[in-house]
């Protein structure tokens, strides 16, 4: 950033482009340890790269189609834009523009699900944000803020693209708890493959696996809803599942 006037943002497109450029070291680095270490690579949280430019994307390929690695983005948004219906959309928009982008299996995930009543109630079950119901019931709460309400038209046509690619959803996270962490390991590995990495000749057991659910919806949503929500969060008048 110094060497080249960059900002911070600037700095990491950079960084990225060189990346790509001498992606041989990269390859010299990792290909030792392919056969039989699990990579974790953690990226900067700077959404242009994602969005917007393509080195990123273009290393992500290079691994994926010339080293076959088999690899799945997890995209983490923080829980608590949950609170806030415009931010919600935010994040559902953003959540799908790097999924188109990245072309990888792709799991999205709301963490530090722990804090997510920090910044206020939300106006539904935690399933409505999870599993991205009927958006339009996003609208009049929408509608109740004045700077929201101008562009109304706007947020439903951007609220009907996300429903129509109907590709989002979420599982939730808590660092802290041990169970929270292997549901999100469990859900990579049977997005990857890596799961099935083990099972030979026997396509039964590949079926089970591949079409069976990781967990209950309960353990998935009720579950940890009772544990990180305020009882008086919970209205029945709001609940769009039934």
């Amino acid at each position: 950033m110094a060497e080249h006037s960059l900002g911070p943002n600037g700095g990491l497109v950079y960084c990225m482009d060189y990346l790509e450029k001498n992606i041989d070291w990269l390859q010299s680095k990792l290909q030792p340890l392919a056969k039989d270490h699990y990579f974790l690579f953690d990226f900067p949280g700077q959404v242009e790269l994602f969005t917007l430019h393509s080195n990123a994307k273009n290393v992500i390929h290079v691994m994926t189609n010339k080293w076959d690695y088999r690899l799945t983005a997890v995209h983490l948004v923080d829980a608590h834009l949950c609170s806030d219906p415009g931010k919600y959309v935010s994040a559902l928009l953003l959540s799908l523009s790097a999924m188109l982008h990245l072309e990888l299996p792709h799991i999205n995930v709301l963490s530090k699900i722990d804090l997510i009543e920090s910044y206020g109630k939300l106006a539904f079950n935690l399933d409505f944000y999870t599993d991205v119901q009927d958006l339009s019931y996003l609208q009049n709460h929408l509608d109740q803020d004045p700077r929201s309400a101008k562009y109304r038209k706007l947020t439903k046509s951007l609220c009907e693209l996300i429903e129509d690619y109907s590709l989002v959803s979420f599982t939730t996270l808590n660092i802290q708890d041990k169970e929270s962490v292997m549901d999100i390991v469990k859900l990579i590995d049977k997005s990857n493959g890596y799961v099935f990495a083990g099972i030979e000749g026997n396509i039964n057991e590949f079926n089970k696996i591949a079409a069976g659910p990781l967990d209950w919806d309960y353990y998935r949503n009720a579950a940890v809803q009772e544990k990180y929500f305020k009882e008086e969060s919970s209205n029945e008048e709001n609940d769009v599942s039934e």
